[in-house]
């Protein structure tokens, strides 16, 4: 243990390596405490996606029945959420907890917000939280028309039942994963970062695979149950999925390398950036010239710089220039918020429009019985599987990637940098969205030839276009894609251009932005739900968008994501650019 901190905790189990023999693999002696790590993340997802997968359809079911824009909106706050509260579990890893005792207490917080959907699927267990149902208001004709503002006729719209309460539960989930995203990532990275940066670059990689193997276990089970048997019974599973994580990562505590708290980067941070805004114009000469008869030409101080000891500061320059590189990496990160507002579609919109497509049928359970046991018996594919196609292909390509293709081109030095990898991601993400576009208009030419059929999912029943929701597997595809080469690579970029003190700090901005994403797309949703704008402001049938503009949405985030693009392209090269330099004055 010489070679580690005093206060580091080393693994108690696992091989050690003699003096006389190199490790057979980078991962040799680490593979418990990396099993641990992969194993609970992928229950922790199985999780995460048990909530997300169907939330949409189950506020736009029986007793909620909310629209389809709000649906949309209530998954992009709560995706927003949990992104946002990222920098705040670094901060607390850092300054407080350490890492592993961070991420134990958040899956407590996240299993408790978890409790309370199933207990809302109950009936006698909702009435008591959210109250009685209330009735739909009835609507004059002039509403059910569309001719209201015409008569000046107000339409009442019932409003959004056990909101409170559903937004309570995800928004206290939000929190503990936003917690456990944050540092269940870089904990992993430094059970390995001492092997390299070979290690590193295999651990995210796989680690990635175990997030979307989680999701497909997810979505291909659970999200049936939801739609086709019960959403209690649905959400019983994820709840007790994350439980098992929890225990998994608790008992692997023994081989764990892990830290204690040492002081947060975020804390450091506001104090240098507090001190450089406060200080006078005037600063001292630097020590280091201080006394010199001739005085060397030198560039004049920026604000930063003010804060440095050497310019009659507080702080070492190490931790000012920690501060400075934290700063160069905000702009990359600024450029991938429309990436991650066309990501998120994925789970919202893109379900919302799979609703209104032709499902197929599974199979049909013969026998008698009531309505609701008719409607039962047809077990239709959960639109929520075709969010697979992006995960099942992350599982083929992540290890094809790892052990064939990204070796080959490191071999021949065409290995591209992380950025130009992001780059790559934003391309694939615009033509996606372009897609489902192109895909949204066709559907509204069919409705529009009144080519529709009426369909029952969960016990709603939607206006399809007869058009074949595998119209959607391009989009899914392309997104699919987008992934392997923007989300890796920023987690990649995230962890190694964070100085030592600063990875947990940088990775919880990394997610931070993802969440301002969310946010952006929620906010243009109700922007183009406005009754000025229109593009999504039916209120006739529910969870229905037939009478909405869903393509102009999608066409106004490919425009966005295609002009980031540009500037991101300029952004990245000068950043690696400056990267560039500093090696070379390091190796100087």
């Amino acid at each position: 243990m010489g070679s580690h901190e005093v206060t580091e905790s080393t693994p108690l189990l696992g091989p050690q390596t003699n003096g006389n023999r190199s490790p057979v693999s980078v991962f040799e002696g680490r593979r418990l405490a990396c099993a641990a790590i992969l194993i609970a993340e992928s229950l922790e997802r199985v999780a995460f996606y048990g909530i997300t997968a169907n939330l949409v359809l189950f506020l736009n079911g029986e007793p909620f029945f909310w629209e389809g824009a709000q649906a949309s909106q209530a998954l992009l706050i709560f995706m927003g959420v949990t992104y946002l509260v990222s920098p705040f579990g670094g901060w607390l890893a850092d300054a407080c907890l350490g890492k592993f005792c961070t991420i134990i207490c958040s899956m407590l917080l996240y299993l408790f917000g978890m409790l309370a959907f199933p207990f809302i699927t109950a009936l006698e267990t909702r009435n008591a939280l959210c109250g009685e149902v209330r009735a739909y208001p009835v609507q004059p004709s002039e509403c059910i028309n569309g001719t209201s503002s015409s008569s000046n006729v107000t339409c009442p719209y019932p409003q959004q039942y056990c909101s409170p309460v559903i937004f309570s539960g995800l928004v206290i989930i939000g929190i503990g994963v936003g917690s456990v995203k944050s540092n269940i990532t870089p904990f992993g990275a430094d059970q390995v970062k001492d092997r390299g940066p070979e290690a590193t670059r295999r651990f995210f990689n796989w680690f990635y695979w175990c997030i979307n193997l989680g999701a497909i276990l997810s979505l291909g089970g659970i999200a049936y149950i939801q739609q086709n048997i019960s959403f209690n019974l649905g959400y019983i599973i994820p709840t007790v999925c994350l439980g098992v994580s929890f225990l998994v990562f608790l008992c692997g505590r023994t081989v764990f390398i892990t830290k204690p708290a040492n002081g947060s980067a975020f804390t450091d941070m506001f104090k240098i950036l507090g001190y450089s805004f406060c200080s006078s114009q005037r600063h001292k000469e630097p020590a280091r010239l201080r006394n010199q008869e001739v005085c060397l030409p030198r560039p004049k101080p920026n604000l930063l710089d003010k804060a440095k000891e050497a310019y009659g500061g507080r702080f070492p320059e190490e931790k000012v220039e920690e501060v400075r590189a934290l700063f160069k990496v905000i702009p990359v990160f600024l450029a991938l918020i429309p990436y991650w507002t066309v990501y998120f579609q994925m789970q919202t919109t893109y379900i919302l429009q799979g609703l209104h497509l032709r499902i197929p049928e599974i199979f049909k359970m013969s026998g008698e019985g009531n309505d609701s046991t008719s409607m039962n018996s047809v077990h239709m594919l959960p639109s929520a599987w075709l969010t697979m196609f992006d995960a099942l292909l992350i599982l083929l390509l992540i290890p094809l990637k790892d052990k064939v293709i990204d070796p080959v081109l490191k071999r021949r030095g065409l290995l591209l940098s992380s950025l130009k990898r992001i780059a790559v991601g934003m391309f694939f993400v615009m033509g996606s969205v372009v897609a489902a576009g192109i895909l949204e208009s066709k559907r509204l030419d069919v409705v529009f030839k009144k080519d529709t059929i009426d369909q029952v999912i969960g016990k709603v029943t939607y206006h399809a276009a007869n058009l074949s929701i595998w119209w959607q597997v391009p989009q899914y595809v392309l997104i699919g894609i987008s992934e392997i080469f923007a989300s890796i690579a920023g987690l990649e970029f995230a962890y190694s251009a964070a100085p030592k003190s600063m990875q947990s700090a940088i990775m919880g901005l990394f997610f931070f932005f993802s969440g301002i994403g969310s946010f952006v797309g929620s906010g243009l949703l109700a922007l183009v739900s406005l009754k000025a704008v229109g593009w999504m402001s039916s209120h006739k049938d529910f969870g229905n968008i037939n009478g909405c503009s869903l393509n102009y949405y999608f066409f106004l985030l490919a425009g966005i994501q295609g002009v980031t693009l540009l500037l991101f392209l300029v952004v990245s090269v000068k950043y690696d650019k400056q990267r560039s330099a500093q090696r070379q004055n390091t190796v100087s």
